[in-house]
């Protein structure tokens, strides 16, 4: 292989590491929530991380691409259900802490 024809190799190889690789890893649209402590949004969350919901959600509208999984406890454990993209719901009783985005 000749020096010319390496260093192109070489440069194409750079170029795809360089490429952005952040949309696959996060999700596109805004989360939005009110709790007691006041209304909050989560906009393109990351996919399969566990974001705290500040008091506890008393509802939530899921206007991101990617289900959000709610959960009771602040550490993503104990499962409340999920809301698809455009799903709007209310809480009651037990409230959710925190969700996860993706499956």
């Amino acid at each position: 292989m000749d020096h010319l024809h390496s260093s192109r190799i070489t440069a194409a190889l750079v170029v795809f590491i360089a490429l952005p690789t952040s949309t696959a890893y996060a999700a596109s649209g805004t989360f939005i929530y009110h709790s007691s402590a006041g209304d909050f949004s989560i906009t393109d969350p990351p996919l399969r991380v566990c974001e705290p919901l500040h008091d506890g959600a008393a509802n939530a509208l899921n206007q991101t691409n990617a289900t959000a999984t709610l959960y009771f406890d602040g550490n993503c454990q104990n499962p409340w259900g999920s809301l698809q993209s455009g799903q709007f719901t209310n809480f009651f009783g037990d409230l959710p802490h925190s969700v996860r985005f993706g499956s």
